[in-house]
């Protein structure tokens, strides 16, 4: 798949947006059930760490990160976001995503990325561990998605060159 991938941009929101419904539509990403706007969106996600991939204009999919505490001593620790549109899915754009994700993170001093997912995503758990993620634990019956309660796997990974 030919694709670049850089820095997102606020015009980007409607495709990011779009992608994330996706994500959404699929119950097994999020406990998210409605779309945020972007003000929302982007005051729950750090301002660096954003990337899109894409082919010329259009959007195939994003990643970020959102900080996992506003204390100081958490400030090299985030959590990972990762959505690929579903017609871009099983592409290795996933893959690509997370790794410029890390690079990026890196740069900007997180030592620790961590990340929650639904034990039934096997695909992004695969992801994450092929990256160097290891599974911490499981929070069992952390929330209900709609009348249905649901564990969420955490998984983490330290940086070897950030907060070294």
């Amino acid at each position: 798949m030919d694709y670049q991938i850089t820095p997102m941009q606020p015009e980007n929101w409607p495709a990011i947006r779009e992608i994330y419904g996706e994500g959404i539509a699929t119950g097994n990403a999020t406990f998210e059930t409605e779309l945020p706007d972007w003000e929302k969106w982007d005051s729950g996600h750090r301002k660096d760490c954003r990337l899109i991939a894409r082919k010329g204009e259009h959007v195939l999919g994003w990643a970020a990160l959102s900080p996992v505490s506003a204390r100081r001593v958490y400030a090299g620790v985030a959590e990972v976001s990762v959505y690929v549109a579903a017609a871009s899915r099983g592409s290795g754009l996933g893959k690509a995503l997370l790794q410029a994700l890390i690079e990026e993170s890196e740069l900007y001093g997180i030592w620790m990325l961590q990340a929650g997912i639904f034990p039934e995503n096997v695909a992004s758990i695969a992801l994450h561990k092929s990256y160097g993620f290891r599974e911490v634990g499981v929070r069992q019956r952390i929330g209900k998605l709609g009348e249905t309660w649901r564990d969420v796997l955490l998984l983490e990974r330290r940086s070897s060159r950030a907060g070294v």
